[in-house]
């Protein structure tokens, strides 16, 4: 075999060996993104099924609580507006601003509930409130693993080579995180 043809295979061999990985990185990156992404999605969902499941706790313990006041509508009125901002939302932005409005509320309801000892005394409204502490206490675990899950699949996105597959095949950064409102960044005052 000639000086020439064997260059020749050399070159080709090393081509098609850099092809190869190529490829294989490309697609490699593309199952990845798939799977990252997914997460994601799954994660939201269970964010989702907690919020709809306090949405669903809200109003038995809104109709305890009317049982109890006469002329606090215009918290029952807030209350359901924010609730139903939450249902019909449909984007994870949406649905955590929806969360948000209907934080704020539910705090100026169960402000609302100090007013009246027997109702804090209720059986009916313990238990609801129990219930509501639990879910609220899923929804933080969930927020929680979604945010962790959408970092990682962030992280990915912006690392190289990755970056470069992520453009390609038209993945892109998530910024809908959950963050804390602002209200519950200053700490409360207590006067005893």
């Amino acid at each position: 075999m000639r000086r020439g043809s064997m260059v020749l295979l050399v070159v080709i061999a090393v081509i098609v060996v850099a092809c190869l990985f190529v490829y294989g990185s490309f697609k490699s990156a593309q199952n990845q993104l798939v799977q990252k992404k997914e997460a994601v999605r799954s994660a939201w969902s269970q964010v989702d099924v907690d919020l709809q499941r306090r949405a669903d706790l809200i109003p038995n313990l809104v109709e305890t609580v009317k049982g109890f006041t006469k002329e606090e509508n215009s918290v029952f009125g807030e209350i359901a507006n924010a609730r139903a901002g939450l249902l019909n939302a449909s984007t994870p932005q949406d649905k955590i601003a929806a969360n948000g409005r209907l934080d704020g509320a539910f705090g100026r309801l169960l402000a609302l509930t100090e007013n009246y000892p027997q109702l804090r005394s209720s059986d009916q409204f313990m238990r609801l409130q129990d219930e509501l502490a639990g879910t609220e206490n899923r929804i933080s675990v969930s927020r929680r693993r979604y945010n962790q899950t959408l970092q990682d699949y962030n992280t990915f996105v912006q690392q190289f080579p990755n970056s470069i597959w992520a453009n390609i095949l038209g993945f892109h950064e998530n910024d809908a995180y959950f963050q804390a409102s602002e209200s519950s960044r200053t700490a409360p005052k207590v006067s005893f």
